[in-house]
């Protein structure tokens, strides 16, 4: 049973009533409202009990006094298990000390049977309430999903930015080192992060990540990056994070080391999407030309074990680094299903 239902067009009312007779002139009282409900009668215990565990319906109407059980019972029995569920009593007699205590027990309303024409204002009045209860509700709930994933990506940030600062410090021998390579990094994850919050923290697109981490670096410089678009590849957070933080590694180490630096160095960007048969599969290549010539480091950085670990275990992917003479060469190849889970 789903308590929260959101209300149709229609609105569905269980009708707990034995009369044949004062059901057909509650019906007729309900007719009235637009648009018109849909009655589900119920004239005894078994009927209602049945009703109760089906659910499906906005509100309860139900006779005080019933030849099996009683109005109040079927009120505790609704409280207990459709507790958001509007529940008036329609009643030919309800004294005011038993009107007090439906209401200290959960009843919505109580039109006595004599004055039917309360009954359709107080049936809308009920379900209006019963909807702005339910829109609450759902508000809230959102509120407390968006707070608990706030908390979770505020402690993975601040977990990735520790284990920055300290294998970062590990990795650089002078102080001016340590701070520009750290800020760089740092850069990367607000970078990603700005892109995302702009797209509601939803998907980024694979070009869009790439040149929003590359901004900084090509400013001065723009002719030396060649970014070849590919088809449109949605990034989701982690995912965006994760190759910003790759593309960052490996612009800082061309800048250093690489075909950045010194002229005519350049890089060239580009990726494909194709079906290797288990899925969609992107492969995405990172080139350095013209710049010096590099050889493969004796000793594994960071910044390597950063871009190997990011793509395998973030990305579910592989990376292939190949240290030619020419320039460097990344060729990294990841799962589409991988980037948006």
């Amino acid at each position: 049973m789903d308590q929260s239902r959101i209300m149709q067009d229609a609105p569905q009312i269980l009708l707990l009533e034995d009369s044949l007779l004062d059901a057909e002139l509650i019906r007729e009282q309900l007719s009235q409202i637009s648009p018109q409900p849909q009655i589900r009668p119920a004239r005894s215990r078994g009927e209602f009990v049945q009703a109760l565990e089906e659910g499906g319906f906005d509100l309860i109407l139900a006779d005080f006094s019933l030849p099996d059980f009683d109005g109040m019972t079927a009120l505790e029995m609704a409280s207990q298990q459709l507790p958001d569920i509007p529940f008036i009593f329609v009643s030919g007699v309800l004294g005011e000390e038993v009107a007090i205590e439906s209401f200290r027990r959960g009843a919505t309303d109580y039109v006595l049977k004599q004055r039917l024409i309360r009954l359709p204002a107080a049936v809308e009045r009920a379900l209006a309430e019963a909807r702005e209860r339910a829109e609450r509700r759902r508000a809230e709930h959102q509120k407390e999903l968006l707070v608990r994933e706030l908390s979770h990506r505020v402690k993975n940030t601040m977990a990735m930015v520790m284990s920055l600062v300290r294998r970062t410090a590990r990795g650089t021998t002078t102080v001016n080192e340590y701070s520009e390579v750290l800020l760089g990094r740092l850069r990367a994850m607000a970078d990603a992060h700005a892109l995302l919050f702009e797209t509601n923290w939803s998907q980024a697109q694979l070009g869009d990540v790439i040149r929003r981490t590359l901004a900084p670096y090509i400013q001065g410089r723009a002719e030396r990056f060649r970014v070849t678009d590919g088809p449109t590849v949605q990034l989701d957070p982690k995912a965006s994070l994760a190759l910003s933080m790759v593309i960052n590694e490996l612009t800082t180490n061309a800048v250093k080391y690489g075909a950045l630096a010194r002229e005519p160095g350049h890089i060239s960007i580009g990726w494909d999407v194709a079906d290797t048969g288990s899925g969609e599969t992107v492969r995405l290549r990172w080139q350095e030309c013209d710049g010096p010539a590099v050889t493969a480091p004796d000793d594994e950085g960071f910044g390597t074990t950063l871009i190997q670990r990011s793509i395998r275990y973030e990305l579910q992917g592989d990376v292939e680094l190949d240290y030619a003479s020419t320039g460097l060469v990344c060729v990294m190849t990841f799962p589409v299903a991988a980037l948006n889970v």
